[in-house]
Protein backbone atom coordinates (compact mmCIF):
# COMPACT_ATOMS: atom_id res chain seq x y z
CA UNK A 1 0.00 0.00 0.00
CA UNK A 2 2.83 2.35 0.93
CA UNK A 3 4.57 1.62 -2.39
CA UNK A 4 1.35 2.36 -4.27
CA UNK A 5 1.09 5.76 -2.55
CA UNK A 6 4.70 6.57 -3.41
CA UNK A 7 4.14 5.55 -7.02
CA UNK A 8 1.04 7.73 -7.25
CA UNK A 9 2.86 10.72 -5.73
CA UNK A 10 5.76 10.20 -8.12
CA UNK A 11 3.38 10.11 -11.08
CA UNK A 12 1.70 13.34 -9.96
CA UNK A 13 5.06 15.06 -9.47
CA UNK A 14 6.25 13.94 -12.89
CA UNK A 15 3.09 15.19 -14.58
CA UNK A 16 3.40 18.54 -12.79
CA UNK A 17 7.02 18.92 -13.90
CA UNK A 18 6.22 18.00 -17.51
CA UNK A 19 3.33 20.47 -17.58
CA UNK A 20 5.48 23.25 -16.19
CA UNK A 21 8.21 22.47 -18.71
CA UNK A 22 5.74 22.44 -21.60
CA UNK A 23 4.32 25.79 -20.56
CA UNK A 24 7.75 27.35 -20.23
CA UNK A 25 8.92 25.94 -23.55
CA UNK A 26 5.82 27.02 -25.52
CA UNK A 27 6.13 30.34 -27.33
CA UNK A 28 4.31 33.21 -25.69
CA UNK A 29 1.00 34.03 -27.33
CA UNK A 30 1.21 37.28 -29.30
CA UNK A 31 -1.26 39.98 -28.37
CA UNK A 32 -4.10 40.59 -30.81
CA UNK A 33 -3.51 43.43 -33.23
CA UNK A 34 -5.98 46.28 -33.12
CA UNK A 35 -6.94 48.56 -36.00
CA UNK A 36 -7.45 51.27 -33.39
CA UNK A 37 -3.66 51.30 -33.08
CA UNK A 38 -2.51 53.83 -35.68
CA UNK A 39 0.63 51.93 -36.70
CA UNK A 40 -1.39 48.74 -37.22
CA UNK A 41 -4.06 50.62 -39.16
CA UNK A 42 -1.50 52.32 -41.38
CA UNK A 43 0.25 49.05 -42.22
CA UNK A 44 -3.06 47.38 -43.04
CA UNK A 45 -4.32 50.25 -45.21
CA UNK A 46 -1.01 50.55 -47.07
CA UNK A 47 -1.31 46.89 -48.05
CA UNK A 48 -5.03 47.13 -48.85
CA UNK A 49 -4.95 50.17 -51.13
CA UNK A 50 -1.96 49.55 -52.00
CA UNK A 51 0.02 52.68 -51.00
CA UNK A 52 3.78 52.41 -51.22
CA UNK A 53 6.39 54.26 -49.05
CA UNK A 54 6.30 57.36 -51.28
CA UNK A 55 2.81 58.10 -49.97
CA UNK A 56 2.45 59.87 -46.64
CA UNK A 57 -0.34 58.32 -44.59
CA UNK A 58 -2.13 60.16 -41.81
CA UNK A 59 -4.50 58.30 -39.46
CA UNK A 60 -7.00 60.52 -37.65
CA UNK A 61 -8.23 59.85 -34.15
CA UNK A 62 -11.29 57.56 -33.97
CA UNK A 63 -14.65 59.30 -33.89
CA UNK A 64 -18.18 58.02 -33.22
CA UNK A 65 -19.52 56.03 -36.16
CA UNK A 66 -23.08 56.20 -37.53
CA UNK A 67 -23.73 52.62 -36.42
CA UNK A 68 -23.34 51.04 -32.95
CA UNK A 69 -20.29 48.95 -32.14
CA UNK A 70 -17.94 50.84 -34.48
CA UNK A 71 -15.74 53.90 -34.61
CA UNK A 72 -15.07 56.02 -37.68
CA UNK A 73 -11.43 56.48 -38.69
CA UNK A 74 -10.40 58.89 -41.45
CA UNK A 75 -7.26 57.93 -43.37
CA UNK A 76 -5.52 60.42 -45.67
CA UNK A 77 -2.97 59.42 -48.29
CA UNK A 78 -0.83 62.25 -49.71
CA UNK A 79 1.72 62.42 -52.50
CA UNK A 80 3.13 65.74 -53.66
CA UNK A 81 0.02 67.91 -54.31
CA UNK A 82 -2.45 65.03 -54.33
CA UNK A 83 -4.47 63.95 -51.29
CA UNK A 84 -7.16 61.29 -51.04
CA UNK A 85 -9.33 60.66 -47.97
CA UNK A 86 -10.77 57.27 -47.08
CA UNK A 87 -13.16 56.53 -44.22
CA UNK A 88 -13.04 53.18 -42.44
CA UNK A 89 -15.27 51.86 -39.70
CA UNK A 90 -13.42 49.93 -37.01
CA UNK A 91 -15.17 47.66 -34.50
CA UNK A 92 -14.84 48.73 -30.88
CA UNK A 93 -12.52 45.78 -30.19
CA UNK A 94 -10.31 46.81 -33.13
CA UNK A 95 -10.65 43.45 -34.88
CA UNK A 96 -12.86 44.26 -37.84
CA UNK A 97 -12.62 46.98 -40.50
CA UNK A 98 -15.52 48.01 -42.74
CA UNK A 99 -14.92 50.13 -45.84
CA UNK A 100 -18.01 51.55 -47.45
CA UNK A 101 -21.00 53.81 -46.98
CA UNK A 102 -23.49 53.68 -44.11
CA UNK A 103 -27.08 54.76 -44.74
CA UNK A 104 -29.94 55.77 -42.47
CA UNK A 105 -33.32 54.87 -43.98
CA UNK A 106 -34.86 57.89 -42.27
CA UNK A 107 -32.67 60.24 -44.33
CA UNK A 108 -31.63 60.79 -47.92
CA UNK A 109 -28.84 58.38 -48.88
CA UNK A 110 -26.86 61.52 -49.76
CA UNK A 111 -27.47 63.35 -46.48
CA UNK A 112 -23.78 63.30 -45.61
CA UNK A 113 -22.82 64.87 -48.94
CA UNK A 114 -25.54 67.52 -48.58
CA UNK A 115 -24.13 68.56 -45.21
CA UNK A 116 -20.66 69.03 -46.71
CA UNK A 117 -21.66 70.87 -49.88
CA UNK A 118 -21.00 74.58 -49.32
CA UNK A 119 -22.33 76.82 -52.07
CA UNK A 120 -22.20 80.24 -50.44
CA UNK A 121 -20.29 82.83 -52.49
CA UNK A 122 -20.00 80.41 -55.42
CA UNK A 123 -20.91 81.46 -58.99
CA UNK A 124 -24.35 80.15 -59.85
CA UNK A 125 -27.13 80.25 -62.38
CA UNK A 126 -30.73 79.12 -62.41
CA UNK A 127 -33.52 79.68 -59.92
CA UNK A 128 -32.78 80.28 -56.21
CA UNK A 129 -34.61 77.74 -54.05
CA UNK A 130 -35.03 75.30 -56.94
CA UNK A 131 -35.98 71.73 -56.11
CA UNK A 132 -32.86 70.40 -57.85
CA UNK A 133 -29.46 71.77 -56.88
CA UNK A 134 -26.41 70.81 -58.94
CA UNK A 135 -22.93 71.46 -57.58
CA UNK A 136 -20.17 71.11 -60.15
CA UNK A 137 -16.49 70.64 -59.26
CA UNK A 138 -14.45 71.37 -62.35
CA UNK A 139 -11.05 72.33 -63.78
CA UNK A 140 -10.65 74.95 -66.52
CA UNK A 141 -7.77 73.03 -68.11
CA UNK A 142 -9.47 69.62 -68.14
CA UNK A 143 -10.72 68.66 -71.66
CA UNK A 144 -13.54 66.55 -70.29
CA UNK A 145 -14.66 69.48 -68.13
CA UNK A 146 -14.85 71.51 -71.33
CA UNK A 147 -17.25 68.93 -72.78
CA UNK A 148 -19.38 68.88 -69.63
CA UNK A 149 -19.47 72.67 -69.51
CA UNK A 150 -20.86 72.82 -73.05
CA UNK A 151 -23.49 70.19 -72.23
CA UNK A 152 -24.69 72.16 -69.22
CA UNK A 153 -24.60 75.58 -70.87
CA UNK A 154 -26.41 74.38 -74.00
CA UNK A 155 -29.16 72.45 -72.26
CA UNK A 156 -29.71 73.08 -68.56
CA UNK A 157 -31.65 76.33 -68.47
CA UNK A 158 -33.47 75.60 -71.73
CA UNK A 159 -34.85 72.34 -70.35
CA UNK A 160 -35.34 73.53 -66.77
CA UNK A 161 -35.85 77.31 -66.70
CA UNK A 162 -37.06 77.35 -63.08
CA UNK A 163 -36.51 73.90 -61.57
CA UNK A 164 -32.71 73.77 -61.28
CA UNK A 165 -29.92 75.77 -59.65
CA UNK A 166 -26.28 75.18 -60.70
CA UNK A 167 -23.28 76.12 -58.55
CA UNK A 168 -19.74 76.29 -59.89
CA UNK A 169 -16.89 75.04 -57.66
CA UNK A 170 -13.20 75.03 -58.57
CA UNK A 171 -11.08 71.90 -58.27
CA UNK A 172 -7.91 72.60 -60.30
CA UNK A 173 -5.68 69.54 -60.54
CA UNK A 174 -2.33 71.32 -60.41
CA UNK A 175 -0.26 68.16 -60.63
CA UNK A 176 -1.39 67.63 -64.22
CA UNK A 177 -2.84 71.02 -65.24
CA UNK A 178 -0.32 73.84 -64.71
CA UNK A 179 -2.55 76.85 -65.47
CA UNK A 180 -5.78 75.52 -64.00
CA UNK A 181 -5.42 77.16 -60.59
CA UNK A 182 -4.48 80.56 -62.03
CA UNK A 183 -7.56 80.30 -64.26
CA UNK A 184 -9.66 79.56 -61.17
CA UNK A 185 -8.16 82.54 -59.33
CA UNK A 186 -8.81 84.79 -62.34
CA UNK A 187 -12.39 83.51 -62.56
CA UNK A 188 -12.98 84.48 -58.95
CA UNK A 189 -11.47 87.91 -59.68
CA UNK A 190 -13.96 88.37 -62.51
CA UNK A 191 -16.79 87.18 -60.24
CA UNK A 192 -15.83 89.73 -57.57
CA UNK A 193 -15.92 92.54 -60.12
CA UNK A 194 -19.07 91.45 -61.97
CA UNK A 195 -20.94 88.30 -61.00
CA UNK A 196 -22.78 88.02 -64.33
CA UNK A 197 -19.53 88.36 -66.28
CA UNK A 198 -18.21 85.21 -64.63
CA UNK A 199 -20.20 83.02 -67.01
CA UNK A 200 -18.77 84.90 -70.01
CA UNK A 201 -15.31 84.20 -68.59
CA UNK A 202 -16.27 80.56 -68.00
CA UNK A 203 -17.33 80.17 -71.64
CA UNK A 204 -14.28 82.04 -72.98
CA UNK A 205 -11.74 79.90 -71.11
CA UNK A 206 -13.33 76.58 -72.01
CA UNK A 207 -13.90 77.57 -75.66
CA UNK A 208 -10.27 78.73 -75.96
CA UNK A 209 -8.75 75.93 -73.92
CA UNK A 210 -6.50 74.69 -76.73
CA UNK A 211 -5.22 78.19 -77.52
CA UNK A 212 -4.49 78.81 -73.84
CA UNK A 213 -2.62 75.50 -73.70
CA UNK A 214 -0.45 76.63 -76.62
CA UNK A 215 0.14 80.06 -75.06
CA UNK A 216 1.47 78.58 -71.83
CA UNK A 217 3.75 75.92 -73.35
CA UNK A 218 7.48 76.46 -72.91
CA UNK A 219 10.40 74.09 -72.53
CA UNK A 220 10.83 74.09 -68.75
CA UNK A 221 7.64 75.37 -67.13
CA UNK A 222 4.40 77.01 -68.23
CA UNK A 223 4.56 80.70 -69.14
CA UNK A 224 1.61 81.99 -67.11
CA UNK A 225 2.32 85.60 -68.11
CA UNK A 226 0.86 84.80 -71.53
CA UNK A 227 -2.23 83.34 -69.89
CA UNK A 228 -2.65 86.50 -67.78
CA UNK A 229 -2.23 88.72 -70.85
CA UNK A 230 -4.99 86.93 -72.72
CA UNK A 231 -7.40 87.18 -69.77
CA UNK A 232 -6.74 90.88 -69.28
CA UNK A 233 -7.21 91.46 -73.02
CA UNK A 234 -10.54 89.59 -72.88
CA UNK A 235 -11.65 91.68 -69.88
CA UNK A 236 -10.98 94.94 -71.71
CA UNK A 237 -13.10 93.80 -74.67
CA UNK A 238 -15.93 92.88 -72.27
CA UNK A 239 -15.89 96.29 -70.66
CA UNK A 240 -14.47 95.11 -67.31
CA UNK A 241 -11.81 97.03 -65.40
CA UNK A 242 -8.79 95.27 -66.91
CA UNK A 243 -6.30 97.04 -64.63
CA UNK A 244 -8.17 95.99 -61.52
CA UNK A 245 -8.51 92.45 -62.82
CA UNK A 246 -4.79 92.24 -63.62
CA UNK A 247 -3.90 93.40 -60.10
CA UNK A 248 -6.29 90.84 -58.59
CA UNK A 249 -4.62 88.07 -60.59
CA UNK A 250 -1.09 89.26 -59.80
CA UNK A 251 -1.83 89.47 -56.07
CA UNK A 252 -3.70 86.15 -56.15
CA UNK A 253 -6.35 87.98 -54.16
CA UNK A 254 -8.93 85.23 -54.56
CA UNK A 255 -6.65 82.25 -53.94
CA UNK A 256 -8.13 81.65 -50.48
CA UNK A 257 -11.57 81.23 -52.07
CA UNK A 258 -10.21 78.71 -54.57
CA UNK A 259 -8.37 76.85 -51.80
CA UNK A 260 -11.62 76.65 -49.84
CA UNK A 261 -13.33 75.08 -52.84
CA UNK A 262 -10.46 72.59 -53.19
CA UNK A 263 -10.77 71.70 -49.49
CA UNK A 264 -14.52 71.16 -49.95
CA UNK A 265 -13.83 68.81 -52.85
CA UNK A 266 -11.40 66.77 -50.76
CA UNK A 267 -13.84 66.60 -47.86
CA UNK A 268 -16.36 65.15 -50.30
CA UNK A 269 -13.73 62.69 -51.60
CA UNK A 270 -13.79 64.16 -55.10
CA UNK A 271 -10.83 62.71 -57.02
CA UNK A 272 -11.59 63.54 -60.63
CA UNK A 273 -13.00 66.31 -62.76
CA UNK A 274 -15.66 66.96 -63.63
CA UNK A 275 -17.67 65.71 -60.67
CA UNK A 276 -21.29 66.76 -60.20
CA UNK A 277 -23.53 66.44 -57.16
CA UNK A 278 -27.23 66.42 -58.01
CA UNK A 279 -29.14 66.94 -54.76
CA UNK A 280 -26.10 65.41 -53.09
CA UNK A 281 -25.77 62.41 -55.41
CA UNK A 282 -22.13 62.21 -56.58
CA UNK A 283 -21.64 61.74 -60.33
CA UNK A 284 -17.92 61.60 -61.17
CA UNK A 285 -16.96 61.98 -64.83
CA UNK A 286 -18.63 63.72 -67.73
CA UNK A 287 -22.13 62.69 -68.76
CA UNK A 288 -24.12 63.22 -71.97
CA UNK A 289 -27.19 65.39 -71.59
CA UNK A 290 -29.72 62.54 -71.75
CA UNK A 291 -28.13 60.85 -68.75
CA UNK A 292 -28.00 64.07 -66.74
CA UNK A 293 -31.61 64.75 -67.62
CA UNK A 294 -32.57 61.33 -66.26
CA UNK A 295 -30.99 62.14 -62.89
CA UNK A 296 -32.64 65.58 -62.76
CA UNK A 297 -36.06 64.13 -63.61
CA UNK A 298 -35.57 61.50 -60.91
CA UNK A 299 -35.05 64.24 -58.33
CA UNK A 300 -38.04 66.23 -59.54
CA UNK A 301 -40.24 63.14 -59.36
CA UNK A 302 -38.96 62.36 -55.86
CA UNK A 303 -39.75 65.91 -54.75
CA UNK A 304 -43.33 65.45 -55.99
CA UNK A 305 -43.85 62.14 -54.19
CA UNK A 306 -42.03 62.94 -50.92
CA UNK A 307 -42.42 66.70 -50.67
CA UNK A 308 -38.72 66.99 -49.78
CA UNK A 309 -36.74 70.03 -50.86
CA UNK A 310 -33.00 70.73 -50.78
CA UNK A 311 -31.28 73.81 -51.36
CA UNK A 312 -12.98 60.08 -66.81
CA UNK A 313 -10.49 62.41 -67.46
CA UNK A 314 -8.22 63.96 -64.94
CA UNK A 315 -8.61 61.34 -62.25
CA UNK A 316 -6.45 61.90 -59.18
CA UNK A 317 -4.64 58.79 -58.03
CA UNK A 318 -1.70 57.99 -55.81
CA UNK A 319 1.36 56.08 -57.07
CA UNK A 320 1.52 52.33 -56.53
CA UNK A 321 2.39 49.10 -58.33
CA UNK A 322 2.19 49.74 -62.04
CA UNK A 323 1.67 53.50 -61.55
CA UNK A 324 4.19 56.29 -62.12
Amino acid sequence: MKNMRLLRLASIAAFTLLTAYAQSAAPARSEKKSALDKATMEAYVRYLMPWDPRIEVKIADPEPAPMPGFKSVKVTGSYQKISIDETFYVSNDGQKIVRGAVYDVAQSPFADELKKLRTDLSPSLGTPGAKVVIVLFTDFECPFCKEEAKVLRDNLLKAYPSEVRLYFKEFPLESIHPWAKLAAIAGRCVYRQNALAFWDYHDYVFENQNALNDATKVTIQPDLTQFRAKIVEWAAVKGLDATQLGACIDNRSTEAEVDRSIADARTLRVNQTPTLFINGRPLPGNFPWEQLKTFIDLELQRAKTTGEEVEKCCQVSLPGPGKH
